[in-house]
């Protein structure tokens, strides 16, 4: 096996579902239809949020770049997929590898912190109704948008590049679909300890805090709604923030079923089912989840394709 700086294979094998190969077609096709749509979905609300002038509120802005997040989170790893499982050839080169896991990691770290900031963003608005313009204004905004992306840049870096540092001892086959950290970690060689306790550390300040921060949001949020007189209010609290909870669960869960527990205590197919869940699940069903669930973004999309479909 020819090596790079007689340290790193100059490939990796994904082994991914070579033990029920029966599994690869079904999961392809699903993939080859997922992908598009989860794509068009993403774009089609960044489109609305841009184009429609009663979209331009910070919510918006967050989701626009959740959209954004998830198109590039699942183009991180949706292509690599379908070549594997669509052909013999289970490889991807190791300079493909370190690309993917840093994007991966980027576009997973920030979503964290992204859906915390969009719960903080629901709470002000809905329980400081009064002081929601002047707390969430553009520059404000901006620099959570800001904050939040160099959180997970700061996290995907560093934790990508120490985890690249583990010896291999001559293995080139990972058993996932992708390139993972905890993949990485569980099938390195030596001492890992510090780096499995590190990545558990940092985890939970970007999983289990965030999530409580966002459990909390909702509990006062929850109250605040519950006091409304207006039903229609209640109705329209109701169908925005239910929206948000939903994709919370969707990603965090998978999430902390994997990075709040040791690589080694990994079992064999976890990893495959939970990238295949928040890395293409979650990014396809946004869309819809808060497109279904929310009239403005319904009504948007609905004035977009009919002024397409009148200008031609």
């Amino acid at each position: 096996m020819a090596l790079i700086n007689e340290s790193h294979p100059e490939e990796f094998i994904l082994l991914g579902f070579a033990d029920r190969p029966w599994l690869e077609l079904p999961i392809f096709i699903v993939l080859l239809i997922t992908y598009p749509v989860a794509m068009m979905g993403n774009i089609a609300i960044i489109l609305v949020s841009k184009l429609d002038p009663r979209l331009h509120s910070p919510m918006y802005i967050f989701l626009t770049n959740l959209s954004f997040l998830d198109m590039c989170y699942t183009t991180s790893i949706v292509p690599q997929m379908l070549f594997n499982l669509g052909s013999s050839k289970k490889t991807i080169s190791y300079m493909g590898c370190v690309v993917q896991l840093y994007f991966f990691h980027i576009m997973g770290g920030t979503e964290c912190l992204l859906l915390a900031i969009m719960s903080f963003d629901r709470y002000v608005a809905i329980c400081r109704p009064l002081h929601y313009t002047l707390i969430m204004n553009q520059h404000i905004c901006i620099l959570l948008v800001s904050t939040v992306w160099l959180g997970g840049i700061t996290y995907a870096v560093s934790e990508a590049t120490v985890t690249l540092r583990l010896p291999l001892c001559g293995v080139n086959k990972l058993d996932h679909l992708v390139c993972e950290i905890p993949v990485l970690i569980k099938t390195a060689c030596g001492e890992k300890e510090v780096n499995e306790l590190t990545l558990s550390i940092v985890c939970i300040f970007l999983l289990a805090i965030p999530l409580c921060l966002i459990l909390a949001s909702y509990a006062s949020i929850g109250r605040a709604v519950l006091k409304m007189k207006s039903s229609e209010g209640r109705k329209k609290a109701f169908g925005t923030c239910s929206s948000h909870l939903i994709v919370v669960f969707l990603f965090y869960g998978p999430a902390i079923s994997m990075y709040l527990q040791p690589p080694s205590s990994i079992t064999r197919d976890q990893p495959k089912f939970m990238a295949l869940f928040y890395g293409v699940v979650t990014p396809t069903a946004n869309p819809f989840i808060y497109t279904l669930r929310n009239k403005d973004v319904k009504g948007a999309l609905g004035n977009l394709v009919r002024s397409i479909f009148s200008s031609k």
